[in-house]
């Protein structure tokens, strides 16, 4: 009821002071609502521009893998990334690829940056990161550890350029040991008959005659 009233009210009140029907009132407030945005919209300032992506520098070129020949195990680790000016190698069965592209995984600070300047075919083999299994020997690996190790060895054929091999180094036996060698096969070795010597008896009796000689001749002397 009240509101009934206050709606009563309200008409009366909006004729009263603009001889305008509410219908009218209202929609003449709503016409000029959307002028004014318009109106407005004309002569707002522009908005401003959408800020310019950044830009990220382009990452330099890689250089062309460099073939290395044979090299050493001594000379692999110098490549193990710590200096970014040599390229980045790894060997599995004694092949040698340049991994430079993967430095995120093979450089330092990467998951398999333990790897890297070396020929780590067990460590890959056992998916170890042992130091005593960064080593070029698989003996005595089981099926399932060469098949693991042949994966690896498909994946960095397919992936990363080969540029030399790893100089095979036969062990040095030590002073003690050749001896010990040298001892044995001078015992082995067939020994020379010995050379018979003279009886000492034929040169006494050859001396007795000649004293017996030199008395005969002093005495017809």
């Amino acid at each position: 009821m009240a509101v009934a009233e206050l709606w009563e009210t309200l008409k009366q009140a909006i004729f009263a002071y603009t001889g305008l029907s509410p219908v009218a009132f209202f929609t003449a407030i709503a016409v000029a609502a959307v002028l004014y945005h318009v109106v407005s919209g004309l002569f707002a300032p522009p908005p401003p521009p959408p800020p310019r992506p950044r830009e990220v520098p382009e990452a330099e070129p890689l250089p062309p893998p460099v073939q290395m020949g044979e090299v050493s195990e001594e000379e692999l680790r110098q490549y193990d990334g710590s200096d970014p000016k040599k390229p980045l190698l790894m060997a599995i069965k004694g092949q040698i690829y340049d991994v430079t592209q993967s430095r995120m995984f093979y450089g330092p600070g990467g998951p398999y940056a333990l790897f890297a300047g070396k020929d780590a075919s067990r460590a890959l083999a056992k998916m170890s990161f042992e130091p005593e299994d960064l080593t070029s020997d698989i003996s005595g690996l089981g099926p399932f550890e060469l098949d693991a190790l042949q994966d690896w060895e498909y994946k960095f054929m397919s992936k990363y350029v080969k540029v030399g091999t790893v100089k095979k180094t036969v062990p040095v036996e030590d002073g003690n040991t050749a001896s010990t060698a040298a001892a044995e096969t001078s015992e082995t070795a067939p020994k020379a008959p010995a050379t018979e010597e003279k009886p000492r008896e034929v040169a006494a009796e050859e001396v007795k005659e000649k004293e017996a000689a030199a008395d005969e001749g002093a005495k017809e002397s």
